[in-house]
């Protein structure tokens, strides 16, 4: 064999070695890959609320998974007596402070959340009034002057966008709501803004001519809670039909879990608990805390210190992740986590990945 010859040979062995390792490499990425689709780790994008009673903890935990999220958004911005925006005083102190914590490492970004609470002159409050909507809504100026106001506020603060929160619409309100989630959406869009809103489980999507271009959110919670006797904040089975209709939806778009639960008193008195204090109370289980097979919460009976039955449901970092995988099955990866604050170490260290 001549040293043509030899240069020949080796570079021959050369390109087969090459090849056979790219081809390994490929092989064991693609099985990496697939345990890791197993597992429900792929393509999964977050955000998450914070909300204003509770934002000090609420911060402390989006300092914790900044990594984790793609935005944030600040919850709330209410209305006032004459219609208006209505910013409490803790809105005013947080809000500066979210939108500097999110520009620190991996830049997330800040929605401020409009929702249809009103307070009254004397602090009274109307929770998600509908009759608000109506007027807010009714005519083309009346419409102009709300997003005005809207894109006050968002200027005032430098918001990355806006994220509208109207419940309870009533149904001869629909077209003049789908309206303006358009007009709003263009608006923000020619500023470079965006626009996320979201939907109640009893949204009638099926009828409604939702406009493209806003991101949607659907509400995979309130299966149980203040409004019910005990059960889980959402099951499989809801989460599959929500996600089902939500491909009606125009857009790539959200399913909403929430986190925390609700301790029902025997005799009616019903108050949200967040997973820390749900876990400090499990201490006090009658029996060993129990897993429900069908929602994946926990569940279990207490009594005070006055001889009181007390039932809590509530999720906790395995229910999370088991209510994330049913919805990436049903072909949804984006997540939105009502809310931050209080949360256990291990949810946010699951949270953070």
């Amino acid at each position: 064999m001549n040293v043509t010859s030899k240069h020949a040979a080796i570079a021959v062995t050369m390109t087969i070695l090459f090849i056979l390792f790219f081809w390994g490499a490929k092989k064991w990425n693609n099985l990496d890959k697939g345990k890791k689709e197993e597992q429900g780790e792929h393509n999964v994008e977050l955000s998450a609320w914070i909300v204003d009673w509770q934002w000090e903890s609420g911060m402390d935990d989006f300092k914790k998974i900044t990594e984790g999220l793609s935005s944030l958004q600040a919850f709330a911005a209410y209305f006032d007596s004459t219609d208006n925006l209505y910013l409490t005083d803790a809105s005013r102190e947080a809000m500066p402070q979210m939108i500097a914590a999110s520009k620190e490492s991996s830049q997330v970004h800040v929605d401020l959340t409009v929702v249809n609470d009103r307070i009254g002159e004397d602090g009274s409050a109307v929770q998600k009034d509908p009759a608000l909507i109506t007027r807010l809504l009714a005519t083309d100026e009346s419409r102009n002057k709300h997003i005005n106001n809207i894109l006050d506020v968002v200027a005032k603060y430098d918001f990355d966008g806006v994220e509208i929160d109207y419940e309870k619409i009533n149904d001869g309100d629909w077209n003049n709501v789908c309206k303006f989630y358009g007009e709003l959406y263009q608006r923000l869009h020619s500023l470079g803004k965006s626009l996320r809103i979201v939907l109640e489980p009893r949204t009638p999507i099926e009828e409604l001519a939702l406009p493209e271009g806003p991101v949607y959110v659907m509400m995979a919670y309130n299966l149980y809670g203040s409004h019910s006797d005990p059960g889980p904040k959402a099951d499989y089975a809801f989460i599959v039909e929500l996600a089902h209709r939500m491909d009606l939806v125009p857009g790539d778009n959200f399913i909403a879990f929430s986190t925390g639960g609700f301790d029902w008193t025997e005799g009616g008195k019903i108050d949200a608990v967040t997973e820390r204090q749900a876990a400090m109370l499990s201490q006090l289980s009658l029996d060993a805390p129990n897993r429900d097979a069908a929602s994946g919460s926990i569940y279990f009976h207490y009594m005070d210190n006055t001889e009181t039955k007390h039932t809590v449901w509530y999720a906790d970092h395995v229910t999370l992740s088991q209510w994330i995988d049913a919805s990436q099955r049903a072909g949804y990866n984006k997540i939105a986590i009502w809310r931050l604050g209080d949360l256990g170490e291990v949810t946010l260290s699951h949270l953070n990945q």
